[in-house]
């Protein structure tokens, strides 16, 4: 099987067109008078018929490597597998992917004409919509334009890029932060560093994938522990290299299960054993927290945790990432991590949304008061229903149905109900725990709560999962 059009396999060249070409020089050389011109003519079209027949031997040549490379490529089991599953996902009618979101993304979004529900997006605040951070986005692209014109270390950094720095190292009680253009870049980037550096890197097993990738990346000495699972960490940091520098990592809120890690127990071990710690609160931000500050304010271990990395894209309904930490530590990212020396800077409108973010977080805590009332309701009517229901204190409530085929039948009949989730399944999570992950959101209304949860009753009754 191939990805590839037919229209684009190589044919060989009709050989009649050198025929064509032969005949009329026999023309040419009859007309014309005088024998020196013939030959000169004849040494003429000779070159420009050698040079024809090389470049098509040149590109018989390249269509055939580019043919053998084709068929490497579509040989590969992994890469056949995953076009096999998306062709069948979308014969059953059942691709949840790439849905083309035809409105601002809050309690509601239009798809294919058809208002939805939202119950899939990070936007856990609904700060996206919220006038005053739209009106500082326009702001600032009025007054600075659209892009940043060049990386952070040359002719990328504003004002702006330095205030939202100091905000997100005053949010996580930290010396100093630095921003990134992508969330997955700043694990990516903060992990290889550390690797870099020679520090032995011990993870929790269900850490974001960027955080596993940025191991990779420098090829760490790495090692995870069972998940939440304490013992197995204390039994890591025993048996392991006194002598060597290590970081526990670990997120804060764990992405498709929405549990929280157990971060005080990990502190305690690291202190006993001299270890260091390093918490992904991408999803903790705007989230954890009496006034959203994340994991450690939520734990009351603010100032104790050594490194801290976020995203701008969730709860503060921008883009980008950060890592807050010793001072030293930022000083030595803005200048060596390659991520950052070499990636463009952040647009200065993307800073100013996520500065405004900050404001309204800390302004205005009704929002944070709403989501976590509204995810209460959603998990237990869910659980009144009959469905399994992890609820762990945030707003990824995973709906667990088992195989794969049931999270994808159960989606389906959810959108053609009016309710935009998001079916996880194996390799995202473990076989037999397939799911539909739900974000609930602070913009959600009662009425909007009711009517979702409506839907999963009469999907739950069809395919019998209630």
């Amino acid at each position: 099987m191939s990805i590839y059009p037919s229209s684009s396999v190589y044919r060989e060249p009709n050989s009649s067109q050198f025929r064509r070409l032969n005949r009329r020089s026999v023309v040419i050389r009859a007309l014309l008078k005088g024998r020196r011109k013939t030959k000169m003519l004849t040494r003429a079209f000779s070159r420009s018929l050698s040079s024809h027949k090389r470049m098509a031997s040149e590109s018989t040549s390249v269509s055939k490597r580019s043919i053998r490379y084709r068929s490497a490529v579509t040989h590969q089991p992994e890469f056949l597998e995953m076009i096999d599953k998306v062709e069948r996902l979308k014969r059953t009618n059942t691709y949840f992917y790439m849905r083309n979101l035809e409105s601002a993304s809050g309690a509601s979004v239009i798809v294919g004409g058809r208002r939805m529900i939202m119950m899939g997006s990070n936007n856990y605040l609904g700060l996206t919509t919220h006038p005053l951070v739209k009106q500082a986005a326009i702001r600032a692209i009025e007054e600075y334009g659209t892009g940043a014109g060049g990386v952070r270390i040359l002719s990328g950094t504003y004002r702006l890029h330095e205030q939202l720095e100091e905000r997100l190292a005053e949010l996580k009680q930290t010396e100093a932060s630095v921003v990134f253009v992508g969330g997955y870049l700043t694990n990516l980037a903060a992990v290889s560093t550390l690797a870099e550096l020679g520090y032995v890197l011990i993870n929790d097993e269900k850490n974001h994938a960027s955080i596993i990738d940025g191991c990779k990346v420098r090829k760490a000495r790495a090692s995870f522990y069972r998940h939440n699972d304490m013992a197995h960490l204390e039994k890591l940091l025993l048996n392991g290299n006194r002598g060597d520098e290590r970081f526990v990592i670990a997120d804060g809120v764990f992405s498709m299960d929405g549990d929280i890690a157990d971060v005080p127990a990990m502190l305690n071990l690291t202190r006993q054993y001299g270890a260091k710690t390093y918490v992904d609160d991408a999803h903790a931000t705007g989230v954890l927290g009496t006034h959203g500050r994340g994991t450690a304010e939520y734990f009351g271990v603010e100032g104790q945790i050594d490194i801290i990395v976020g995203t701008l894209s969730k709860a503060l309904g921008a883009v980008g990432g950060f890592v807050a930490g010793p001072r030293d530590l930022v000083v030595y990212l803005k200048h060596a991590s390659r991520a950052f020396v070499f990636g463009s800077a952040l647009p200065p409108s993307v800073a100013a949304t996520a500065l405004a973010a900050l404001d309204v977080i800390r302004d205005e805590p009704e929002h944070l008061h709403r989501l976590h009332q509204n995810t209460r309701r959603v998990s237990e009517g869910l659980k009144d229903l009959g469905f399994e229901v992890r609820y762990n204190g945030t707003p990824i409530l995973p709906v667990i149905v088992g195989e794969e085929d049931r999270a994808y039948r159960l989606a389906r009949l959810l959108d053609q109900y009016g309710v935009f989730v998001n079916p996880v399944a194996y390799p995202a999570v473990k076989p037999r725990e397939a799911r539909i992950r739900i974000s609930v959101n602070a913009l959600l209304t009662d009425r909007d709560i009711g009517d979702a949860l409506l839907a999963f009753k009469r999907a739950g009754i069809s395919l019998g999962l209630i």
